[in-house]
């Protein structure tokens, strides 16, 4: 391979209407990924996203030994985190949320008319999302 070819396949571009056709069309479930990097050269990141629909949330889980971070893209949303969701914050456009190797979170979006999306970008390629009980408490402490 000339270093011609290479250079034509080393940048990807992704449309955002196959990212919400993905997330919100049939069979979608909410999330889609952007960039795997599977056949790339490339195999320490996944880059996403995710779509909260109104009023809805995520099951609590964590991502294993995964670093997380989300970019808020619309929407707000309510962070909890912990073993029994006992911290939160709110998040809106423009916030970066960072998740550590094994805490317990939720995304729960507080809004019932308009979905929360975010970018999400792990540390890994491998999709681990470990489902954990549901045992929040009625009232976390709010971290700013």
């Amino acid at each position: 391979m000339t270093d011609t070819e290479k250079w034509r396949t080393g940048v990807r571009v992704v449309r955002a209407d196959a990212q919400q056709t993905a997330r919100l069309g049939p069979g979608g479930t909410g999330r889609a990924t952007v960039v795997d990097y599977l056949g790339s050269g490339g195999n320490q990141t996944w880059i996403g996203t995710v779509t909260v629909q109104p009023g809805a949330k995520t099951g609590t889980h964590h991502h294993g030994r995964h670093e997380v971070t989300i970019y808020v893209v619309k929407g707000r949303s309510e962070i909890r985190w912990g073993e029994r969701l006992e911290y939160a914050a709110d998040v809106g456009p423009g916030d970066f949320v960072y998740f550590a190797p094994f805490v317990p979170h939720q995304e729960r979006n507080l809004d019932g008319k308009q979905t929360v999306d975010f970018v999400v970008v792990r540390s890994d390629g491998e999709k681990i999302a470990v489902p954990l009980d549901d045992k929040p408490v009625d009232h976390p402490e709010v971290v700013a």
